[in-house]
């Protein structure tokens, strides 16, 4: 008995760690982790976003 059940346990344990492998490293590339370009074009004497303002209104 043992001399198929020990084969089956490996291959059972070596396939779970192969599959969790693969499952964080596809799932580390494909994430998006980078940060947006932001856009600054804009008019900055009409335009609140590209002026902060310090209380005159």
């Amino acid at each position: 008995m043992a001399k198929f059940l020990v084969p089956g346990v490996v291959s059972a344990v070596a396939g779970a760690i192969v599959g969790t492998v693969a499952v964080v490293g596809i799932t580390a590339g494909l994430s998006e982790n980078s940060r947006p370009e932001v856009n600054r074009d804009g008019n900055a004497q009409s335009s609140i976003l590209n002026s902060v303002e310090y209380g005159e209104r």
